[in-house]
């Protein structure tokens, strides 16, 4: 039986040659590995765009690290494999870490400053935030809930119905009464 040297393998002569800049050993590195890998992704990022984004990401890596690649430690198959699991890895922990929209509590977390706003328009801004909070506050729970829900959630009314299990009707007139409440508790606290 005759063993094959790892380091006389074509890919381990791309490598090479990768290491020395040559981009059309790039290229064939590309044309020989990408189904084998893009099949990885795919599986691991489910997101067709995110695995092309993602094979990009691990043909450079390996451009730019051709030189501390060693054919003793594995075959090119394998470190690409390695550096493509990697860098899918990376993807799906960095959008686990983007804040989700949907789950946001608007009630409690609304902002109102701006942050290239300057000092006076910031204090400004943080007096009115401030203000409108105690007048939401002073809403019936309902209808602050139906309220901050339509204005900042984005949903219809009757969508927004069939999420708190509430008659349409009911929320239509939650919405308005929430409305001219507001209105009133702003005009009074404008002549005060």
């Amino acid at each position: 039986m005759i063993l094959k040297d790892p380091s006389h393998s074509p890919l381990t002569a791309l490598v090479a040659r990768m290491a020395l800049k040559e981009q059309d050993a790039l290229a064939e590195l590309y044309d020989q590995t990408c189904s084998l890998l893009n099949g990885l992704l795919i599986r691991m990022l489910e997101r067709p765009e995110d695995a092309e984004e993602a094979l990009a990401d691990v043909y450079m890596k390996a451009w730019k690290n051709a030189d501390k690649y060693s054919p003793d430690r594995g075959s090119v198959q394998s470190w690409l494999v390695i550096m493509a699991r990697s860098i899918a890895i990376d993807r799906i922990r960095q959008k686990r870490a983007q804040p989700n929209m949907a789950a946001f509590d608007w009630e409690n977390s609304v902002e109102f400053v701006s942050p290239g706003a300057s000092p006076e328009e910031e204090t400004g801004m943080a007096q009115r935030q401030r203000r409108m909070q105690r007048i939401l506050a002073e809403l019936p729970p309902e209808q602050r809930q139906v309220l901050l829900m339509a204005l900042f959630g984005g949903p219809s009314h009757a969508e927004l119905a069939a999420k708190l299990g509430q008659p349409l009707g009911t929320v239509k007139s939650r919405i308005r009464t929430a409305l001219q409440r507001l209105r009133q508790l702003m005009e009074e606290g404008a002549t005060a």
